[in-house]
């Protein structure tokens, strides 16, 4: 299921990576945010809100790692922040679609504010298609179920496409084969 997600979402205009471990993947997002200059500076921040991904894991170890990432999500250093980085519960195959519960405000400003989205997804939290995620997740269940696919787009002025004029402009999905199982 995995091949066909990242076809999908690839074809939707997003990078997307997979690792076996937290570890790994940890590395990547690390090594991602200095490479696009994450610094302690507005326009430049990275914010992370809470997941599975960071249980056990010593945040102000990574804040030192990163100057300018921070772990407390609010609208002022989500608006000044280059990247985002949340986890979202689900990945629908067919279409190349992420699904997250976004009832917490954090995982709304770090997903929609800032101009990279890195989402975190459990490689085992992949299914084949809308009816399936509806068994997983529903309206009845869920108070705000927020769907990705690909970066912010638009063409609604003069039929001219515009990408990231509503959201990020760039979405990186991150899928974890050792997410998924701490992710029921």
């Amino acid at each position: 299921m995995f091949e066909a997600f990242k076809a999908k979402a690839e074809g939707a205009g997003c990078q997307v990576v997979r690792f076996a471990t937290r570890a790994e993947a940890l590395d990547f997002i690390l090594q991602f945010m200095r490479d696009e200059g994450v610094a302690d500076a507005p326009g430049t921040y990275a914010v992370w809100a809470d997941s599975p991904l960071l249980k056990g894991i010593d945040t102000k170890v990574l804040e030192a790692k990163v100057p300018g990432l921070k772990f407390t999500v609010t609208r002022q250093l989500a608006k000044d922040a280059k990247i985002g980085v949340t986890q979202m519960e689900w990945g629908i195959a067919n279409t190349g679609t992420l699904a997250q519960d976004s009832s917490a405000v954090e995982q709304r400003l770090a997903s929609a504010l800032t101009w990279v989205h890195i989402a975190l997804v459990g490689t085992d939290n992949l299914v084949p298609d809308l009816p399936a995620l509806m068994t997983k997740m529903h309206p009845s269940k869920n108070g705000y179920i927020a769907l990705i696919t690909g970066p912010s787009r638009t063409a609604d002025i003069e039929r001219v496409l515009a990408i990231g004029v509503h959201g990020p402009e760039r979405l990186v999905i991150v899928c974890v084969d050792e997410l998924g199982r701490m992710n029921p």
